[in-house]
């Protein structure tokens, strides 16, 4: 058999037609292997989990289809909120805080990545009571629990004590303090009840000078001098609900 000759013994034409067949089937060769590997997905890709589903960010001012639906999931799920309009207002604001910290988040109001987590998980704090109607004030997440046979009905967000020393009308100096206990509501005043420490609004007193009342501000920690504060609004919620009514049982925790 013939051993084909090499290259270098081939004539110049023959050598140069050779060479470009070389060239060519090499080019061909490489187009293939690009090609293959432009249409291959990675090898990672397919096991890449997608972007985690969101929305925008929402806060006070917010307004739309997106405030609407978080106005109906809140309620949906028992934090007090004073009508679904759309609007990101005080109200708002007072039921994103009170879900904030049931689920132990930064309390900001803004409604962003965690807190809608929190609101697809349906976080809601517990009661500690089995039987009866009362209302539950969970110091340690400033919360005022709206509590029937042990299920929690309404939450609402509250501050209370702050822990603070202040000078008391006698000139003697105390500690701004909520005491734990369970206590029964004995008096109530259907109007701005002027105090030695500013007027409260439709307080339930429920402690000696202690009552849930409302108040104009209602900061995400504790502030008071000792009473539960919340909006104008949810006490207005609360009077006509007959959910603190006097008689009514609560539980400082």
């Amino acid at each position: 058999m013939a051993t084909p000759p090499s290259l270098l013994t081939l004539p110049p034409p023959a050598r140069t037609r050779s060479v470009r067949s070389m060239v060519a089937v090499l080019a061909a060769a490489c187009a293939l292997l690009l090609g293959a590997a432009v249409l291959a997905p990675p090898a990672s890709a397919s096991a890449a989990p997608g972007p985690a589903a969101s929305g925008p960010e929402l806060r006070q001012g917010s307004t739309g289809p997106e405030v609407t639906a978080l106005q109906e999931r809140l309620t949906e799920l028992g934090y007090w909120i004073d009508g679904v309009d759309g609007q990101f207002g005080f109200h708002t604001d007072q039921a994103v805080v009170a879900l904030q910290k049931a689920a132990g988040l930064d309390r900001d109001g803004v409604v962003g990545p965690a807190t809608r987590a929190a609101l697809d998980e349906g976080v809601l704090p517990s009661a500690t009571t089995t039987s009866g109607d009362l209302l539950e004030i969970d110091l340690e997440r400033q919360l005022l629990l709206v509590v029937s046979d042990g299920e929690v009905e309404r939450v609402v967000n509250t501050s209370t004590g702050s822990g603070q020393p202040y000078e008391g009308s006698d000139g003697s100096e105390r500690i701004a303090t909520t005491p734990t206990g369970t206590y029964t509501v004995f008096r109530d005043v259907d109007a701005w009840d002027p105090g030695p420490y500013g007027a409260l609004y439709r307080p339930k007193y429920f402690n000696g000078g202690i009552a849930v009342h409302g108040y104009p501000s209602v900061p995400a920690q504790p502030a008071s001098k000792g009473c539960a504060r919340v909006s104008l609004a949810a006490m207005d919620w609360l009077w006509e609900s007959g959910n603190i009514d006097v008689h009514t049982s609560v539980l400082v925790r």
